[in-house]
C-alpha cells in the first residue's frame, strides 16, 4: 500500500511538509505552524493535515532544527568532560579571538560545559601514539562515584594525542560505562581524530551535550511514527548534506546541529540542474532568517569551519552556508544614530509580524511587503488573512513618523536595507570567496525567498533568478533528494616530496573499511555504496588547507598537487610552484545511494489569461511608486508560457515579485526562472544537455 514519500522541514515559523506520490509523480504540499517546545507535533500535523497515515508512507525523511535550538538556547543535559590533567580549559581559552576584536564588550559565549564540571586524569600519549602514562583504573572509578554523585547525564572524553591513539580513551569510556550504563559518553577519537586539541575537543563537547536531547527527540519521533503506523526507517539530514538512520544518528548528535539549513541547499542545487545551471546561489528566505549556500560547477561548497556559537567550533564536514537574521519576520527599528535598520530580531511564529493579528506590533518585512501591495492580504490559499490596516499602523508608529518619511516610503526603505543586508551576504559568499556572482544564477526559495530574489539579484548583477515550483517547501524536497552520507577523517602530515603514493593508499584503505563499516550499519547494499577521496593539502608554512579529490586507487600524487595549485589560484588569486606542498589531512566520502523521486514534466494546458486572478496597485521603484500590476495564480500559468513584468505571481506556499525589468519563463517542471538581460541567448553558466525547452 505504501506509495509516498514524505518529507519534512521545521522552519522557527513554519512547518513545511513534501509529499511525492511515487506512482503518479504527483506532488503536495503543505505547511503548519512550528511549536519549538515540540517540533514533532508540528511534523505529526502536517502529516495529518495531508491525510496520510504511515501504512501510506514509503519512505521519511526530514531536516530538524532540534540540535541548534538546543545549543542556542542552552537547553542541554548536565554533562561533564573528561580529559588530560592541565587541560581542562582548553575549550575556554580556545584560540584566544573574537568574533568583533575590537569590541570590549561584546564577550565569547560560556563554553557549553562549565569548569567545575570539567575533570582532569593522569594520562599521557605523545606525538607518535605511544603511551607514556597508562590509564589508572582506580582513579577513573572514583571519577565516576563523583559524576553519578552530581547526576551527570552525557559525559566527552578528550585525551591530548588521542586522534594519533585512542586507546586511553577507550579505557576510560569502558570503565565509565560500567560505573554508568544509562549515561551517553563519546571520545574524541571516535568522533573526530583530527590534530588540534580545541577544535577536537569542542566537537566531542558539543556531541556530548547534543547526545541526550537528540537522542530523547528521536525516540519520542519514532513512537509517534509508529503509532500511526509508518514501519519503515526515519531518515534525519545532516550537516555534510546527507541523511542518517535514527539508530547512527545519536552517535554523531554534532552533525545535526545545521540539519535544517542543509536542506535547502541541496534543494538549490538540484534546482539549478533542473534548469540547467550548473553554477547557482541558493537563497532560502523563511520566516526568521536566510540561508545562502553556493554551488560551482555542480558542486556544493563544503567547510570544516563552522559553529552555532563563535569560539565552539563543530569540525564535522558540513555544506558551507551563511545564515544571517533576515526573515519575512525581522523586525525593523530605529538605532541610537536614527538609522534604520533591519533584524536580526524577528516577530517569529509568535506574536509575528503586525499584519499576521497574532499580537505583533513591531513592523516587520512581511508589513512592509503588504503595505507595497507585494504581498497579497490572503495566504495559503485563503487560509490566512493579513491586515494591511495593522501594518501600516506599525510602520508608521515607529518608523515612518520618526525618520519624517509617508507610509510608502518607510515601507519601500524597510524592503531596501533587508535586501542591502542580503546582498552583503551574497558577497561574503561570492566575491569574498574569489566567484563572480555574474556567472551564476540565483535560486529564490522559501516563504519570502521569490518576494527578493529579483531585487537582490539586479543589484548583484546576477543574470537570472529561478524560483521552483514549490518555493515555499523546497528545504522540505532538499530532504527526499539526498543519500546516505558519512564521512570518515584522519590526521596525516607528510611532505609530499618526501612520501610515495603508495603510503597514502594503504591509509585510504583502512579508512574506506571503517567508511564501508558505516554503510553497512545502515542497511546500505554493497552496489549502493559509493567512497570518494579527499587530500586536505597546504603550502609549507601555511595554516590554512584546501581539500581536492584524488583518485580511487590512488593513481599519483602529481595530479593532486596540480589540483591543488588550481583551486589555490582560483580561491586566493596566486599560486605558488616554488614552494614544496604538504599533505594535513585526507577524508573519505561514504555514499549510500537511495531511491529517490523522479518529478514529470508537464505539458501545456490553458492560456495565461485564464491565470490571471486580478490587478492591484503594487509599489514598484522603477515606476516611481504604485502601477496596476498583474496578479496570476501560479499554478494556472501553462508551462513554456514566456510574459514580462510586472506582475505578482501568487500560490500555496510563496508569493513572485516580478519587476518592471524582468522577462518571465515557465520551463516543463513549473519552474520560473526570471531573466534581467534583453537577449534570448542562454547564460554561460547553463549546460546543452538540461537546458529546459521555453516558448519563444
Amino acid at each position: 500500500m505504501s506509495k509516498y514519500h514524505v518529507a519534512v522541514d521545521v522552519g522557527g515559523t513554519f512547518t513545511d511538509v513534501f509529499i511525492f506520490d511515487e506512482k503518479t509523480g504527483k506532488i503536495h504540499v503543505t505547511k503548519t505552524s512550528s511549536t519549538p517546545s515540540n517540533p514533532e507535533k508540528g511534523m505529526m500535523d502536517g502529516i495529518a493535515k495531508a491525510k496520510l497515515t504511515g501504512d501510506q508512507i514509503a519512505m521519511f525523511s526530514h531536516g530538524t532544527t532540534v540540535g541548534t535550538n538546543a545549543l542556542i538556547e542552552r537547553k542541554l543535559p548536565k554533562a561533564a568532560l573528561v580529559t588530560t590533567k592541565g587541560f581542562r580549559d582548553v575549550t575556554e581559552i580556545r584560540r584566544g579571538t573574537k568574533l568583533d576584536l575590537w569590541d570590549a564588550y561584546n564577550d565569547v559565549a560560556e563554553p557549553y560545559i562549565k569548569r567545575r564540571d570539567r575533570f582532569e586524569i593522569t594520562e599521557r600519549v605523545d606525538f607518535a601514539g605511544n603511551i607514556m602514562t597508562e590509564v589508572n583504573e582506580a582513579e577513573v572509578r572514583e571519577l565516576a562515584r563523583v559524576l553519578k554523585r552530581r547526576q551527570v547525564e552525557s559525559i566527552a572524553i578528550c585525551f591530548m594525542n588521542a586522534y594519533v591513539n585512542g586507546d586511553n580513551e577507550k579505557r576510560v569510556k569502558d570503565i565509565l560505562q560500567e560505573e554508568m550504563p544509562e549515561v551517553y559518553i563519546c571520545t574524541s577519537s571516535e568522533t573526530l581524530p583530527e590534530i588540534f586539541e580545541h577544535e577536537r575537543m569542542s566537537t566531542t563537547i558539543v556531541n556530548a551535550v547534543l547526545g541526550p536531547t537528540i537522542s530523547k527527540y528521536i525516540k519520542v519521533l519514532e513512537e509517534e511514527m509508529k503509532g500511526i503506523g509508518y514501519k519503515g526507517d526515519i531518515l534525519v539530514l545532516h550537516s555534510g548534506g546527507g541523511v542518517m538512520t535514527s539508530e547512527t544518528v545519536p552517535r554523531y548528535a554534532a552533525r545535526l546541529a545545521s540539519s535544517g539549513i542543509a536542506a535547502g541547499a541541496i534543494a538549490s542545487k538540484h534546482i539549478a540542474n533542473m534548469c540547467g545551471f550548473k553554477n547557482a546561489i541558493g537563497l532560502d528566505m523563511g520566516g526568521t532568517s536566510t540561508d545562502i549556500s553556493l554551488m560551482y560547477d555542480n558542486d556544493l561548497r563544503v567547510t570544516k569551519d563552522w559553529y552555532i556559537e563563535y569560539g565552539y567550533p563543530i569540525g564535522f564536514p558540513s555544506i558551507e552556508i551563511l545564515t544571517i537574521g533576515a526573515g519575512g519576520g525581522s523586525l525593523s527599528w530605529i538605532d541610537e544614530g536614527s538609522s534604520l535598520r533591519n533584524g536580526p530580531q524577528s516577530a517569529g511564529a509568535v506574536p509575528g509580524p503586525a499584519c499576521y493579528q497574532r499580537g505583533g506590533t513591531e513592523p516587520t518585512n512581511s508589513d512592509a511587503n503588504v503595505v507595497l501591495g507585494r504581498l497579497g492580504t490572503k495566504l495559503l490559499d485563503g487560509q490566512m488573512t493579513l491586515d494591511k490596516e495593522a501594518a501600516v499602523k506599525a510602520i508608521e508608529k515607529t518608523v515612518a513618523s520618526k525618520l519624517g518619511y509617508n507610509v510608502y516610503e518607510a515601507a519601500d526603505a524597510i524592503i531596501k536595507v533587508a535586501n542591502a543586508n542580503m546582498c552583503d551576504a551574497l558577497r561574503l559568499i561570492s566575491v569574498r570567496r574569489g566567484y563572480d556572482p555574474r556567472d551564476f544564477a540565483l535560486v529564490a526559495f522559501g516563504g519570502a525567498g521569490a518576494l527578493h530574489g529579483a531585487e537582490l539579484a539586479k543589484e548583484m548583477e546576477i543574470p537570472n533568478v529561478i524560483v521552483p515550483a514549490h518555493p515555499g517547501v523546497a528545504a522540505a524536497m532538499g530532504c527526499l533528494l539526498v543519500d546516505v552520507r558519512h564521512d570518515v577523517t584522519k590526521t596525516y602530515l607528510a611532505n609530499v616530496a618526501e612520501i610515495e603514493k603508495d603510503d597514502v593508499e594503504k591509509e585510504f584503505i583502512e579508512m574506506e573499511k571503517e567508511a564501508i563499516s558505516l554503510l553497512e550499519e545502515e542497511g546500505i547494499a554493497p552496489e549502493n555504496m559509493n567512497l570518494i577521496r579527499y587530500v586536505d593539502m597546504r603550502y609549507v608554512g601555511q595554516w590554512r588547507t584546501l581539500s581536492v579529490t584524488v583518485d580511487r586507487p590512488l593513481q599519483s600524487l602529481e595530479n593532486a598537487v596540480e589540483r591543488f595549485h588550481q583551486e589555490h589560484e582560483r580561491e586566493f588569486a596566486f599560486r605558488d610552484e616554488e614552494t614544496g606542498i604538504e599533505i594535513y589531512g585526507l577524508r573519505v566520502e561514504a555514499i549510500g545511494t537511495v531511491e529517490k523521486p523522479e518529478f514529470n514534466k508537464e505539458e501545456p494546458s490553458g492560456t495565461l489569461e485564464e491565470a490571471l486572478k486580478e490587478t492591484r496597485e503594487v509599489y514598484f521603484e522603477e515606476a516611481d511608486g504604485f502601477i496596476e500590476t498583474a496578479v496570476y495564480d501560479r499554478v494556472k500559468i501553462p508551462v513554456l508560457s514566456e510574459f514580462s513584468g510586472p506582475a505578482i505571481i501568487d500560490q500555496l506556499d510563496s508569493t513572485v515579485v516580478v519587476p518592471p525589468y524582468c522577462t518571465v519563463k515557465v520551463d516543463e517542471y513549473r519552474n520560473i526562472i526570471m531573466s534581467f538581460t534583453k537577449n534570448k541567448e542562454k547564460s554561460q553558466n547553463q549546460t546543452d544537455e538540461t537546458v529546459p525547452t521555453l516558448a519563444n
